[in-house]
């Protein structure tokens, strides 16, 4: 850069002049390192996007090509394996050979179900029953156990072999060993196993993968046979454990029934509620009784009638002759037969003898014994009469007290027939419901061998003719795939894992400090790169690299606005930073300008200075300090710039604390009365305790950060140390800066455009 420029930069520089706030312990938002961070943070620019995607291009080939080539090579060696497929549906058409109820009724046609059904046919008990019937624990393509162990597996096959050795097998093959073993078994069969749905019918795609074309279509055969048995044995179960259950439950009502048409029974018996022809005996008795009672009262009344005639009659003066029961009396018509006979003797004989006759008289005496005897007779009968009507009455009250017996037994019996009808109802529900259970046993035990299945085969498994994996294309095109995203993986993780700084950017955004500037890598901007550092700012001034220290300086000076800066503390967070190079050629370029400047060595560990000028001085700062040695007799003077050098001795190294004496203080000031510019060599922040104490006595720290390489943690706990003690902070600059591959990383700095301007420069 020429000398016309530099008040464009010195402005630039005093307007992005700031200092961190000594409270800061964390970088602002946007921590995340590298440009394809801050572009996604950030707004985004596809330029950034190209430059990061640009510097990490063989990183993202070499990813790339690293996963493409490994799919290749896995799919290339993977063994061919054969896929075959039998479909089942769900049949919602049913036979009915009987009318009776199914005790497991089918599956509904509901969308839910078939998805249903999808998942059982991956149940482990179906596959475990695949297994079985195949004995596939027995082939080396299912059990791992019974394949040549390779690679690793051998490794720790013969590990395992040397620890069980002198174990017999059977100690060895445990229960749950076994267990395990078969586990794996039926995980290798479902991991070769594929169940799908077709679209949204009743149609269920079984898929088995093998590597051998037959056994894959064996086995998806077998896998659709035992589904369709498996829904017949679970009806079959459920009919048989339904048969045992109604069996069981049968005898338990049978007994119910038993006890409680017994209890009815007894009950009937204890409280004499006998019956017969749907009526009890006490009610049929009382009915007796009734019919009975009309009959006596009937009787009665007609013997009174009778009776009550009689003497009627004969009240009226009559012989008795009329009463109704001499009339039909036999006794009384042999009577009066004989009556008139007599009577007729008699006629003839009065007609013939007279009334003196003794056959007359016989006759007459005759004939009255023979009215004597009907008077009797008819006295007989009205007695017999009399005797009627008292029997017929003690008979009516008999019966009418019998028939009130009766209706007492009666109401006793209607107030027993109230837990009587209890006692029935709970018999008739018993009874009635055995008798369901009787029918609906008799039902089920007509199903049993006529379960039905809920699916059907459609079409059996074919044996494959062609292998379904490895898909060479497909598995190269996924490749392919996968080899871009990882290579853009790469990028993002490499952009991500990249904690050192690269730009002022990055300086300014993420540590919230001044950007000082950039010192090149001299191998990066010069084509004969073969002198050091600190001689090719002598041998090539108008340099690039000569131009950087002197773009440096001019931004140290105006770190401070308002304030003149003469005294600068070189430092970094860490060693290796290149403070002593930064320190010579910051001077030697600056004294080249007519300016006054002094580098003191103050890094008491390394004594960088001597091996970088090749000397060895008896004399240096520490014996300034000490007194004995003024500081006309330590200084160096450098011969081919005019810059003035202060080293340390050969002796330097010390325990005591010479920079916070009032020595150093003196002998500082002395060097802001004698010197323009004084650049203080210091050791690193974070291993160095000295290089707080001397920092808080510069006008200015200029802090170096390795470009791409110091981590900004490191930077903020530098920045945190001497933030404590008042340090001045006069900004960053970046160190061995790749000019070259800035053009890739810097987009946005000034050595992004450096391709454009480096024939500026006299190199």
């Amino acid at each position: 850069m020429s000398d016309c420029d530099a008040p464009e930069q010195i402005n630039r520089n005093a307007m992005n002049v700031h200092t961190p706030s000594p409270d800061r312990t964390s970088p602002s938002p946007g921590s995340s390192t590298g440009a394809w961070t801050n572009a996604l943070l950030g707004e985004l620019d596809l330029r950034r996007l190209y430059m990061a995607f640009r510097r990490r291009l063989r990183l993202a080939a070499a990813s790339a090509l690293a996963v493409f080539v490994a799919v290749a090579v896995i799919s290339m060696q993977a063994t061919p394996k054969y896929t075959a497929t039998a479909n089942v549906m769900l049949d919602v058409r049913q036979e009915r050979v009987t009318n009776a109820q199914e005790v497991l009724s089918g599956l509904p046609a509901d969308s839910s179900v078939v998805d249903t059904e999808v998942e059982i046919l991956r149940s482990r008990q179906l596959a475990q029953r695949v297994v079985e019937a195949l004995n596939l624990d027995r082939d080396p393509e299912f059990n791992p156990r019974l394949r040549k162990p390779t690679g690793l597996a051998a490794v720790k096959g013969a590990i395992r072999g040397v620890f069980e050795r002198g174990v017999p097998a059977d100690a060895r093959e445990t229960p749950v060993e076994l267990q395990k073993q078969r586990d794996r078994v039926v995980d290798a069969v479902l991991s070769r196993l594929s169940t799908s749905r077709v679209g949204l019918t009743y149609v269920i795609n079984i898929g088995f993968e093998s590597e051998t074309p037959a056994k894959a279509a064996q086995i998806a055969n077998k896998y659709a046979e035992l589904y369709l048995l498996e829904q017949m044995e679970a009806k079959f179960e459920a009919t048989q454990q339904a048969s045992r259950w109604l069996n069981e439950r049968l005898e338990k009502l049978r007994a119910q029934v038993i006890a409680d048409e017994a209890a009815v029974q007894q009950y009937r018996i204890a409280n004499n509620l006998l019956s017969a022809s749907g009526a009890t005996l006490t009610e049929q008795e009382i009915s007796n009784y009734n019919q009975t009672l009309a009959q006596a009262r009937a009787q009665v009344a007609e013997d009174e009638a009778r009776l009550a005639t009689a003497r009627r009659q004969l009240a009226a003066g009559s012989t008795g002759e009329d009463v109704g029961e001499a009339l039909t009396s036999p006794v009384i018509q042999g009577l009066r037969a004989q009556r008139v006979q007599v009577s007729g003797r008699v006629a003839e004989m009065s007609g013939r003898y007279g009334e003196r006759h003794p056959e007359m008289l016989k006759a007459r005496r005759e004939l009255q014994d023979i009215d004597a005897q009907i008077q009797q007779e008819i006295g007989r009968i009205i007695s017999n009469l009399e005797a009627k009507v008292q029997v017929s009455r003690q008979r009516l009250a008999a019966i009418a007290g019998s028939l009130g017996s009766a209706r007492g037994a009666l109401a006793a019996n209607n107030r027993a027939t109230v837990r009587l009808n209890e006692l029935e109802r709970t018999a008739e529900a018993s009874r009635t419901l055995y008798e369901s259970y009787l029918n609906r046993y008799k039902e089920t035990s007509t199903q049993e061998g006529i379960e039905q299945s809920d699916a059907r085969i459609v079409s059996r498994a074919k044996i494959p003719t062609r292998p379904s994996s490895p898909k060479i294309g497909l598995n190269l095109a996924i490749g392919l795939l996968l080899g871009l995203g990882s290579g853009l993986g790469a990028i993002v993780l490499a952009e991500m894992l990249d904690a050192g700084l690269t730009t002022a950017k990055d300086v300014e955004r993420r540590l919230d400090a001044n950007y000082l500037g950039s010192i090149p890598l001299l191998s990066s901007v010069a084509e004969d790169s073969r002198l050091p550092p600190v001689e090719y700012v002598l041998a090539k001034p108008l340099s690039s690299f000569s131009e950087a220290f002197r773009n440096l300086k001019t931004s140290i000076q105006y770190s401070r606005l308002g304030e003149p800066v003469r005294i600068v503390a070189i430092t970094s967070a860490l060693p290796g930073e290149g403070k002593t190079t930064t320190a010579m050629c910051l001077a030697r370029a600056s004294a080249l300008q007519g300016v006054r400047v002094l580098v003191v060595d103050c890094d008491l560990h390394r004594r960088s200075m001597n091996r970088l000028m090749r000397t060895e001085p008896t004399r240096g700062l520490l014996e300034v300090l000490s007194g004995a040695a003024t500081l006309e007799q330590a200084v160096v003077v450098d011969e081919q710039s005019g810059a003035h050098l202060l080293p340390l001795a050969p002796s330097a190294l010390t325990p005591r604390d010479v920079f916070g004496t009032p020595a150093m203080d003196r002998l500082l000031t002395e060097f802001a009365v004698r010197y323009d510019f004084v650049v203080l060599d210091c050791a690193p922040v974070l291993p160095v305790a000295d290089v707080r104490v001397l920092a808080s006595k510069a006008d200015a720290v200029v802090f170096l950060a390795k470009w791409r390489k110091t981590p900004q943690h490191a930077i903020e706990a530098a920045f945190r140390l001497l933030a404590k003690i008042g340090a001045h902070i006069g900004g960053v600059a970046l160190t061995q800066v790749d000019m070259k591959a800035q053009t890739r990383y810097g987009y946005g700095d000034p050595g992004y455009y450096y391709a454009e301007y480096r024939k500026y420069y006299a190199d």
